[in-house]
C-alpha cells in the first residue's frame, strides 16, 4: 500500500453551512491523498514467485502515475493468486487516484476480508468513504485504526474531521485536541476546532482558537475566508460579512470566497448583492454546482421562476443528486401554474431526502393543484409526522432527557 502524507495537513476547507450537502462537497473537494504506509513493500515480498515480478512492475507503474498499467498488473496478479490482499489493496489505491470511489470500496473490502489484521486497509477504506461524503462509514474505519494505534496522527486527524462533518462537534473536539501541538499552525485544523468549540458553547476556547488562527494566518485572503466561514457557521453574520469582504478584496478569485459572501448577503436580505456574488463564484469555479443552485434560489425569491429554472438545471447537470435544485425546479413550475410539470422533480427530491418535511409539503401542494387529493393528503400527513418528530427531538434536547439505558445482552 501507499501513503502520501504531504497533503494531510492541508485538509479540505469546510463550508460555513455545515448542515448542508454543498458544505460536505466543499469540504471533500480538495484532495486528501492519504493511503496507508505500513504494508506496501513487505506485502510485495509475500507474493508467490510466479506473480512477484508482475506485482513489483505494477507497483512501479502506480508510483509513476500510470494507472492503466498498474490496474492491469494487479489484475494479472489476482488471476495467478486470487487471495492476494496486497494486490487488492493496491488496486484500491489505483481506483482512489482516479476517483473511482465505488470500485475502491469494493477492492478494499475484499482485501480486508483476506487480511483483517492489516489496519492500513481500514485507513484507505475510511478515506474513500470520506471522499464520498459517507462520514458514518468513514468514522467506523478510522475508529478501528485508532483503537489499535491511538497515537496515529493521520487516522486521528481524519476521524476528527469526519466527526465534524457528521455534526458530532463534541467528539470532533475531543478527537482533535490531542493534535494541538502538532497542528497549532494548521489554519484548517484551527478552523474546524474553533467551530466545534463554538457549537459546544465553549466561548473562551473558541475565541482562543480563532485568535491563534489569526496569528498564524496573518492578513491573507485565506485567513479572512476561514474566519469569515467560522463566523458564518456560528451565525455571526456581520462579522462574517466583514471577513469575507476582506477575503475577496485581497483575492477576487479565492475559491468559495464569493459563494460564502453571497450566503451572508442572502441571510441579510440583500438579494441583489447575493446574486452578484454567486455570479462571480461561477466564474471562479464553473464546475461547482452550488452557486448555480443558490443563484436560482435568489431568482425564485425575487419572483422570477423562469430565470431560476435554467440555473437549477445547470446545477443538476453538474451533480444529479441535488434535492434542493430538483425542488427548486418544482417550485418554479408551480409558481408558473404548471404543477403537473413540477411533480416528477419534487418526487425525485423526496426520494433523495425522504426525511425533509418541506419537500413532502411541496409535493403535496403540487398533487393538490392537479386534483390528486389522495396523494396530496398522504404527503401532508408525512409532513406532519416529520414535523412532530423534529419538535419532539428539540424538546428532548432542551429538557435534558437521557436516552434509555442499553439492556444487557441475553446470555445464550
Amino acid at each position: 500500500m501507499l501513503f502520501e502524507d504531504d497533503e494531510r495537513c492541508q485538509s479540505p476547507l469546510p463550508s460555513p453551512m455545515i448542515e448542508t450537502s454543498e458544505a460536505r462537497a466543499m469540504l471533500t473537494s480538495r484532495s486528501l491523498i492519504i493511503v496507508s504506509l505500513f504494508a506496501t513493500f513487505a506485502w510485495g515480498s509475500q507474493q508467490p514467485p510466479s506473480s512477484q515480478a508482475i506485482f513489483e512492475k505494477a507497483q512501479r507503474a502506480l508510483f509513476a502515475g500510470d494507472y492503466a498499467r498498474a490496474e492491469q498488473g494487479f489484475r494479472e496478479v489476482l488471476k495467478l493468486d486470487p487471495r492476494s490482499a496486497a494486490a487488492l489493496d493496491n488496486l484500491g489505491v489505483v481506483y482512489m487516484r482516479q476517483q473511482r470511489w465505488d470500485s475502491a470500496v469494493e477492492a478494499f473490502k475484499q482485501a480486508k476480508k483476506l487480511a483483517p489484521q492489516v489496519l492500513g486497509i481500514d485507513l484507505n477504506l475510511g478515506l474513500v468513504y470520506y471522499h464520498k461524503g459517507e462520514f458514518p462509514q468513514a468514522i467506523l474505519a478510522f475508529e478501528r485504526v485508532l483503537k489499535v494505534y491511538p497515537d496515529h496522527p493521520q487516522a486521528r486527524f481524519l476521524l476528527g474531521m469526519s466527526y465534524f462533518l457528521d455534526d458530532d462537534f463534541a467528539r470532533a473536539a475531543q478527537t482533535l485536541e490531542p493534535l494541538s501541538d502538532k497542528e497549532k499552525n494548521n489554519l484548517d485544523y484551527l478552523f474546524v476546532l474553533g467551530i466545534s468549540y463554538g457549537k459546544l458553547k465553549r466561548a473562551e476556547a473558541s475565541t482562543q482558537t480563532f485568535e491563534q488562527l489569526v496569528r498564524v494566518g496573518g492578513d491573507t485572503a485565506h485567513m479572512h475566508l476561514l474566519l469569515g466561514k467560522a463566523y458564518l457557521d456560528l451565525f455571526q453574520n456581520e462579522k462574517a460579512r466583514t471577513e469575507l469582504e476582506q477575503a475577496v478584496a485581497l483575492d477576487p478569485r479565492i475559491p468559495y470566497g464569493h459563494f460564502n459572501l453571497g450566503i451572508v448577503y442572502q441571510r441579510m436580505g440583500m438579494l441583489e448583492k447575493a446574486g452578484k456574488e454567486f455570479d462571480e463564484e461561477m466564474k471562479v469555479l464553473p464546475r461547482e454546482p452550488w452557486s448555480y443552485q443558490s443563484r436560482g434560489t435568489i431568482y425564485l425569491d425575487q419572483g422570477h421562476p423562469g430565470q431560476a429554472i435554467p440555473l437549477f438545471r445547470q446545477a443538476l447537470a453538474l451533480n444529479k443528486q441535488m434535492p434542493d435544485s430538483l425542488a427548486g425546479i418544482g417550485k418554479a413550475y408551480v409558481r408558473q401554474g404548471q404543477p403537473a410539470e413540477a411533480i416528477p422533480y419534487l418526487q425525485k427530491a423526496v426520494e433523495l431526502q425522504p426525511q425533509t418535511a418541506t419537500l413532502h409539503y411541496q409535493l403535496g401542494q403540487a398533487y393538490l393543484k392537479t386534483g390528486r387529493r389522495a396523494e396530496a393528503e398522504k404527503e401532508f400527513a408525512e409532513t406532519e409526522r416529520l414535523q412532530a418528530q423534529a419538535r419532539e427531538k428539540q424538546e428532548e434536547r432542551l429538557s435534558g432527557k437521557l436516552p434509555a439505558p442499553e439492556l444487557p445482552a441475553e446470555k445464550p
